[in-house]
């Protein structure tokens, strides 16, 4: 469909990438990675048309149809958001209006006429094309994708430009899926999504009838749509088969294999060095010597390019506080709605202008609507708790943190901090308190004086400020710069309460690891937003799920959460649910006693409507190849026994023989119950 050949990029004197090839096919889904400033964007751009090649070629085939969605910057205005959509449609709707004219030319015209029959032939040619491009359900087909994207039915019909940047990102994306080119290019369109678009994205992607390339800082996102990983390192592209779960893996392999080739070639170097320099003026060596100088002349020396450094950042630890962290008993937010002050009104006299003031102000109050948040929240926050707080986008979430960090006044209810405790908020906006006139390695120098130069900049580097970016103004930083530094000012010294609003928002995949690290190895308690999965999943051990004035809490991480969600029932945390109490279980494991609690006490019935998660099911289904393939070698073990036994040696041999047989044996009844119970679990989870 589209090829690369032997291509190449400079940007400035730098050379992202060179001798490229890659053939990319009608079916393939391709997730791109790399550090950043490798060329990620650059070569999306390539590819859709708006970059040029330095070097090699591009080809495209005919019929292709690219669509590229940039991280920012688009922006729409002049429609409806459902207008917007609509437009994609353009093309069908003339058609959809054609066909509707030619309906009524077909009940006029004379049946028996020549024009009647190249009239109805048209409409028929016309109307099996408008029914393979589904015309009848177009409208169904834009709702179906604004819903899925967070745009609500009241958000359809209000102008685009009433959208800030983010939603504007979603609606250029939904046009873009409406559109169904046969080659997608999404540059990091997770960027402006929460947590419930992104689960819609991931499965609108698994059923994406054509090729689509994504990057994408979320390893969960990448792990359950795509099944080849392209890498930009070293100025090439390298590939590898699977999801980018896999691609670690391979990754690694195929490292350890060039250090050795590596060390192979230089060996056999130094062999040839050693023998040049030692017969070099020998006549009698002469020969040998010449063939060993153009064998390395003619050698293509291995390269190993200088890896990234592995740094491992922890936080120094916080002084422990009391059991209970935060209390919320009754708690209610609620903001005032103001009425708007309407230009033109006329004016009033004194004694009427007081009697139509006071009127006035008992409407307003009657007919105002106040924005009611929460509604009667109770819940005890423990030391050591890590929640992350889920909803969708206006439920309350950010909210919640900005009240635990008492900067937002309650309404109604009580709100009590426990002993010792010292919260810390990072906010969506902490960059505002910076000092814009301050370099960033001497302000953080400040911040930790007994920390070295190396020690600074390397932390940094964490957070992608790297060589001369260390000596910029704060105030010359873009906002994601700004709010990444802000999260690495706070994490220096924590407090043993943090209160987190998306804090991976602006991280890249390494520096995410290096976040989710250090707060898994954090003594304190967490309190956090996030719209990536995998940070949630591997760092949560209680989820807050805010909507509809409430907050419900479920023990486990949001992998936990969605079970229990999709089991149609609410499991109240009990003692075993807290961490470090009662029955553990791994990560993703109900209790039994969940089960049992959780309506009607039938644990295979509640079973049965557990949805599996798309990693765990390629997992599983892995591992039922894997044991298909080893009992099929052990039948074949017992058969070679059975005969064997049936030709006698001797008492011994029958003996040992009868044992190896009975072995055999007991391993096959443990791997078909194994693969039973695999079977059952996917069968089960596939009908959900």
């Amino acid at each position: 469909m589209i090829q690369l050949a032997g291509a190449g990029k400079r940007f400035g004197h730098k050379l992202l990438f060179e001798n490229v090839d890659w053939l990319i096919t009608s079916q393939d889904r391709i997730g791109l990675v790399g550090a950043n400033g490798t060329g990620k964007s650059t070569i999306m751009k390539i590819l859709c048309g708006l970059e040029t090649l330095d070097y090699g070629a591009l080809t495209i085939a005919k019929g292709t149809s690219a669509g590229y969605l940039p991280q920012d910057g688009l922006t729409l205005s002049g429609r409806t958001v459902f207008a917007e959509c609509m437009s994609v449609f353009d093309d069908v709707r003339a058609m959809e209006q054609e066909l509707e004219s030619l309906t009524h030319a077909i009940a006029e015209l004379d049946h028996t006429g020549a024009e009647y029959a190249d009239v109805a032939d048209r409409y028929h040619r016309l109307e099996h094309e408008f029914r393979m491009r589904d015309g009848y359900s177009v409208e169904a087909e834009v709702g179906r994708v604004l819903m899925g994207l967070g745009f609500g039915k009241d958000d359809w019909q209000r102008q685009t430009d009433e959208f800030s940047g983010g939603w504007q990102m979603r609606l250029a994306l939904a046009k873009l899926l409406l559109q169904k080119p046969n080659l997608l290019l999404l540059d990091e369109p997770t960027n402006h999504l929460d947590l419930e678009a992104r689960n819609w994205l991931e499965e609108y992607l698994q059923n994406y009838p054509h090729a689509f390339v994504l990057i994408s800082h979320d390893r969960y996102f990448l792990d359950v749509t795509v099944e080849k990983t392209a890498e930009i390192w070293n100025r090439r592209i390298w590939f590898y088969t699977g999801n980018y779960d896999k691609f670690l893996a391979q990754k690694t392999q195929r490292n350890e294999q060039l250090q050795a080739a590596y060390r192979n070639q230089r060996e056999r170097i130094e062999q040839l060095e050693v023998f040049i320099n030692r017969f070099r003026y020998q006549a009698t060596k002469a020969k040998q010597v010449q063939s060993r100088i153009k064998e390395l002349e003619r050698m293509e020396r291995i390269e190993i390019p200088p890896e990234e450094k592995t740094i491992h950042f922890s936080f120094p630890q916080p002084k422990p506080s009391g059991r209970i962290v935060a209390e919320f008993e009754d708690v209610a937010k609620v903001y005032p709605v103001r009425p708007s002050r309407q230009n033109g009104s006329m004016s009033q006299g004194p004694a009427q202008g007081k009697e139509s003031a006071g009127a006035k102000q008992t409407a307003e109050r009657s007919s105002r609507k106040d924005k009611e948040v929460f509604r009667d929240v109770n819940f005890i926050i423990e030391r050591g708790d890590r929640i992350a707080l889920v909803g969708v986008n206006g439920a309350g979430k950010s909210t919640l943190i900005k009240l635990l960090a008492s900067s937002e006044p309650l309404t109604r209810g009580e709100f009590r901090l426990g002993h010792n405790v010292q919260a810390d908020y990072f906010a969506q906006d902490q960059y505002k308190e910076l000092n814009p006139e301050a370099r960033i390695l001497d302000d953080l120098g400040e911040l930790s004086p007994r920390s070295t130069q190396t020690e600074l900049r390397s932390l940094l580097g964490c957070f992608l400020f790297s060589e001369d970016d260390v000596f910029k103004k704060i105030g010359v930083l873009s906002g994601g710069e700004r709010g990444r530094y802000a999260l690495l000012r706070l994490l220096l010294h924590p407090a043993n309460f943090l209160l987190l609003d998306e804090p991976t928002n602006h991280l890249d995949l390494r520096a995410k690891d290096i976040l989710l690290n250090a707060l898994m190895a954090y003594t304190g308690t967490v309190v956090f937003v996030s719209h990536d999965r995998y940070f949630i999943d591997k760092l949560a051990t209680r989820v807050f799920e805010i909507g509809d004035g409430k907050v419900e809490v479920f023990p486990g991480n949001y992998e936990d959460f969605l079970w229990r969600k999709q089991g149609g029932q609410h499991v109240a945390p009990t003692l075993e649910d807290v961490p470090g109490v009662g029955t553990t279980k791994p990560a993703g494991a109900p209790l039994l006693a969940d089960v049992a609690r959780s309506g009607n006490g039938d644990p295979v019935a509640e079973v049965q409507k557990k949805r599996l998660n798309p990693i765990k099911r390629k997992q599983m289904e892995e591992r039922v190849h894997e044991l298909e393939e080893e009992i099929s070698s052990v039948e074949a073990a017992i058969a070679q026994c059975e005969t064997e036994l049936q030709n006698f040696v001797s008492a011994e041999e029958s003996q040992r023989q009868a044992q190896e047989l009975e072995q055999h044996k007991a391993e096959h009844a443990a791997l078909l119950r194994e693969w039973e119970e695999l079977a059952e679990t996917l069968q089960l989870g596939q009908g959900t």
